[in-house]
């Protein structure tokens, strides 16, 4: 094999970032001097992510990924930003792993009991619901109870399943998702995260410079990691690609 040959997959990627617009960093004025190494250059007062190290970045950790599901590993996905929360549910549904798209609720991680106590009340509602009981409840009573049934779904649905820590997060947006990063840090959950030159990588185990903005590049982004997860399920990319929705901006 030319080496033209095994790098043109390298190439195939690098095309499909640029066109998702992943090299877009954030205006001069705010940036996180720690992401200087991962920025090729200013224009227009813009940063310019090195889409070469962003691929390398990729290439790592999609195959630590893999590996990490092939051995039984569960991964949560986070991202509560607008442009985030469809991909983010698409992907973890996608893979049979857990998400939480709307709120990060302080102690999702550290204080897992209370959250699970949470997940107890939202399928006691649900259960109720569905329930012959439910039909002889008082108007004002049930509607109350179906707000609280709502309102847990929107925060906990994501993760009503996920009855111990993950192995591996997954995080659109550090800055946003500080919180969220700290929890996983001190419980040493590895981060895989995509950062934008106003991130800090050093709180990552495992960074995607990249746009975390942008709906096309965090969706291109994390079409690659839901690839290499099916991978390790022994899904297989080829046999069921995982195509998240096009959204155009």
């Amino acid at each position: 094999m030319s080496e033209a040959t095994a790098n043109q997959p390298n190439l195939e990627l690098m095309t499909e970032l640029l066109e998702a617009g992943v090299h877009y960093g954030h205006q001069t004025k705010r940036w996180n001097p720690k992401m200087r190494d991962y920025i090729l250059e200013e224009r227009n007062s813009i940063y310019i992510i090195d889409l070469g190290l962003t691929v390398e970045q990729l290439d790592s950790t999609t195959k630590y990924l893999s590996d990490l599901v092939r051995n039984g590993g569960k991964v949560l996905f986070v991202g509560t930003k607008k442009q985030a929360q469809g991909a983010i549910a698409e992907a973890a549904e996608a893979t049979g792993q857990f998400y939480v798209n709307q709120r990060w609720l302080g102690g999702t991680l550290t204080n897992l009991t209370t959250i699970r106590r949470s997940v107890a009340r939202l399928k006691e509602i649900q259960a109720l619901e569905k329930s012959p009981a439910f039909a002889k409840i008082n108007k004002a009573e049930a509607a109350s109870i179906r707000r609280e049934g709502v309102k847990l779904l929107h925060n906990l649905g994501g993760i009503a399943e996920m009855g111990k820590l993950p192995d591996v997060m997954v995080v659109i947006d550090t800055v946003r998702e500080e919180i969220a990063v700290a929890e996983a840090n001190r419980l040493g959950i590895p981060v895989i995260a995509v950062v934008d030159t106003n991130s800090n990588p050093e709180k990552i185990a495992y960074p995607i410079a990249g746009n975390d903005d942008a709906i096309r590049s965090i969706r291109v982004v994390l079409s690659k990691l839901v690839e290499a997860i099916l991978e390790g399920k022994g899904a297989g990319a080829k046999a069921r690609k995982p195509e998240l929705a096009a959204v155009s901006e």
